[in-house]
């Protein structure tokens, strides 16, 4: 294949409005693509310039440490199909450029349901696989039949399953032994017409108590609840959850709680437990604390808030985090977002 007029390559590229943390960072090359023949176009001018690929989507996991060498391409790929594959029950699969709450909302207008605890996570559907979003009890996996993708070495498609994603708490292949291999294209998902409601996280039930909630029910309360705890990366820009929830072993939670009678911790079936993140960072004192042109939301401690600063900045100030929540708790707290910039 040669090289198609039908994308355009841009040089040194300005990536920061295609971040919601709004970083500034450059993209050495950058391309759109609007279908699978451009994307098929990107990678062929990638691989015969030896050219390492990076996907950009909706720019909402992700952090710019640096400027990104190689080829950027950002994905663009649009459009929902559903298939009936028993009464009631529907395969519905969607482009990687979908915007997830839209498609989310689309998918309860249309009277499918399934996904009405995931409404309002930021981003694009294509990189709700890589993380395994999940949010009020229910997680991307639950309701995952498989995806498209394309390897970036070869150009071939490739179908995977639920358990060749490899999914866990957010996480998957794509952040591990598949990270920087595939390009998502589609995923589908198996919802139903029939309303299976729920409602058992402890928020979104207190939420919604007293009320024999529909999904569009609970989707607004789940929006009401983002609304009021996480801030519009719009107004703030932001990445949303900057640090994983940690689990941890029973016998240091054995030993923390004796200290910390107050600590929530969420019992695992492995008989672990999730401790929120957002806690132990509160107790170090960091939240609403603002270092140089980078803080921490005052009313949220797991979000990280960008006033003009770099990604290295961000870094510095999560790097002062982990290091306090490591000292007083002995947790490791992980970043969430994927890192881009960074040498390998």
């Amino acid at each position: 294949m040669t090289d198609s007029p039908t994308i355009e390559i841009i040089e040194n590229a300005d990536l920061q409005p295609f971040n919601t943390m709004a970083v500034p960072g450059r993209a050495e090359y950058f391309c759109r693509v609007d279908n699978q023949q451009q994307l098929l176009q990107a990678l062929d001018y990638a691989n015969h310039r030896r050219l390492p690929v990076t996907a950009l989507g909706g720019g909402s996991n992700l952090l710019l440490a640096a400027d990104i060498a190689g080829l950027v391409v950002h994905l663009n790929l649009t459009g929902i199909h559903a298939s009936e594959f028993a009464p009631g029950h529907f395969y519905v699969s969607f482009a990687a450029g979908e915007n997830w709450h839209q498609a989310v909302e689309h998918c309860l207008q249309q009277g499918w349901y399934g996904l009405e605890n995931l409404s309002l996570i930021p981003g694009n559907m294509g990189a709700a696989p890589i993380q395994n979003i999940g949010a009020y009890g229910v997680e991307l996996c639950d309701l995952f039949v498989s995806l498209e993708a394309i390897e970036i070495s070869s150009g071939e498609l490739v179908v995977m399953d639920k358990q060749a994603c490899q999914f866990g708490y957010r996480d998957s292949i794509f952040k591990q032994a598949g990270k920087g291999r595939y390009l998502i294209t589609q995923v589908t998902l198996a919802l139903s017409s029939e309303p299976q409601v729920n409602i058992q996280y402890p928020v979104l039930a207190e939420a919604l108590r007293g009320k024999d909630p529909s999904p569009e029910q609970v989707s607004a309360a789940v929006c009401r609840i983002r609304r009021e705890k996480l801030p519009d990366p719009q107004n703030i820009p932001n990445a949303g959850s900057f640090f994983k929830n940690p689990v941890i072993e029973a016998e240091l939670l054995d030993r923390l709680l004796g200290s910390n009678t107050s600590m929530p911790h969420f019992q695992q079936p492995d008989n672990r437990a999730k401790v929120p993140a957002a806690w132990l960072i509160d107790q170090c004192g960091f939240r609403g604390l603002r270092s140089g042109n980078v803080g921490v939301h005052q009313h949220q401690a797991l979000v990280l808030v960008n006033f003009g600063g770099t990604g290295a900045e961000i870094l510095h100030l999560a790097q002062q985090i982990q290091d306090a929540v490591q000292e007083r708790f002995s947790i490791a707290l992980e970043i969430e977002p994927q890192i881009y910039g960074l040498p390998e």
